[in-house]
């Protein structure tokens, strides 16, 4: 019995040993506690030692100034910031006017049409203006003797970075072209008779055209428009040879009233020295020498900044020509549908048409036959796109062609 008390007395103890030593190893939220006070008390012994020895340096205000007094200490920031901004100015010009003439029922498809043209003409200026100043900042660090080949000359003016000013950048915003140069060449003074026979020739061509399309051209249209609701080809094809002479003439003297009088009245007002604006593209033999020839100035934008750029980046011949050709259509059918507010996969194929349709002539017909179907082709294709935009306008936003 005496034994039994012993034994139990023995492991009674051992048991609240065991509990003693579980209890007491168990939690260690002290010795944290400790440790982060120490590396607190430390590391503010460091951070005061800091402030007693150097101050406070800590100054943003003096980061900013010094970028701002100096911008090129950063000349990869400045290039990326702006590229970034160079093309969100660029989207805008397209998106910001077209969702404005989408989007307010107010503007009327000519408004729309002048609108977008005059943001197209902007926007291709604004990135001939980017892309040369470009050029000659990589030859500059190149350190070249010349600027480029395209527009350095032995009477050179203006030299990189001279040529960034408010007073350049808005004269080639204003001039009659598309592609920015340094030093554009300049006429000695302005022509007083010159000028007014082109302010006179604008003025009578741009009435004589308001007049022809309410006398000749806006009534046949309308004849046009039974013909083609019901599918009757017979009296579609007899309608579409009608229009096809006035629309012919319209486009004739509008093609003389922007690309002679008018851009030669703005080269007159600004001394502008390149009066290049078209070339004999009436004696075409084949489609392309009509659109490399009848609108110089975008011609040689395609040209400059996106077919030669396209053929030292390895791209071959004929698909350096179809891109041109599917941007040329783009820029058709954003310039048309647009203001008419709808979108026809028909007009942007008509366009790449053109494509298959110079292959064909330039193969297989030369000469007076080439040159006889460059005419047909404008003659017969102008009335027919009109036809078509105008039929799909009243069907889609009045339901009818009547």
């Amino acid at each position: 019995m005496v034994n039994d008390c012993v034994f139990f007395c023995r492991c009674h103890n051992l048991q609240e040993s065991l509990l003693s030593s579980a209890s007491g190893y168990s939690n260690y939220r002290g010795i944290l506690n400790w440790c982060v006070v120490m590396l607190v008390l430390s590391n503010a012994r460091l951070f005061l030692e800091n402030i007693i020895k150097y101050g406070i340096l800590v100054d943003p205000i003096q980061v900013v100034s010094l970028f701002l007094k100096d911008p090129y200490s950063w000349p990869a920031a400045c290039l990326i910031i702006g590229l970034i901004l160079h093309l969100f100015n660029l989207t805008s010009l397209l998106i910001f006017p077209s969702a404005s003439v989408l989007t307010v029922t107010s503007i009327t498809p000519v408004g729309g049409v002048l609108s977008l043209g005059t943001y197209t003409v902007l926007f291709l200026k604004l990135y001939s203006y980017m892309d040369s100043n470009k050029w000659c900042r990589e030859i500059r660090q190149a350190k070249a003797k010349r600027m480029t080949r395209s527009y350095s000359s032995v009477n050179t003016n203006v030299s990189y970075p001279g040529n960034l000013t408010h007073r350049d950048m808005y004269y080639f915003i204003f001039a009659p072209t598309l592609c920015y140069q340094l030093n554009f060449p300049r006429s000695p003074r302005i022509r007083k008779r010159f000028l007014i026979r082109r302010l006179f020739e604008m003025l009578f061509l741009m009435q004589l055209l308001v007049g022809l399309i309410q006398q000749w051209m806006v009534p046949s249209v309308q004849n046009s428009m039974k013909p083609f609701q019901e599918m009757d080809f017979s009296r579609m094809v007899e309608r579409l040879l009608k229009l096809a002479v006035p629309n012919h003439l319209i486009w004739l003297i509008f093609f003389y009233w922007f690309f002679h009088s008018s851009l030669n009245f703005v080269a007159e007002l600004l001394q502008f020295g390149d009066r290049e604006f078209y070339r004999d593209w009436w004696n075409s033999e084949t489609v392309t020498y009509f659109w490399a020839n009848w609108n110089i100035p975008v011609h040689k934008w395609c040209l400059r900044h996106f077919y030669k750029p396209m053929l030292r980046k390895g791209v071959n011949k004929f698909l350096a020509q179809t891109a041109v050709f599917l941007a040329s259509a783009f820029f058709h059918e954003y310039l048309v549908s647009v203001p008419l507010k709808m979108f026809r996969l028909w007009a942007f194929m008509g366009m790449m048409a053109q494509v298959p349709l110079a292959l064909f002539v330039s193969r297989f017909l030369n000469g007076n036959y080439g040159n006889a179907a460059v005419w047909i082709s404008l003659i017969i294709g102008q009335p027919i796109a009109v036809l078509m935009y105008v039929h799909d306008y009243y069907v889609i936003h009045y339901g009818s062609t009547t």
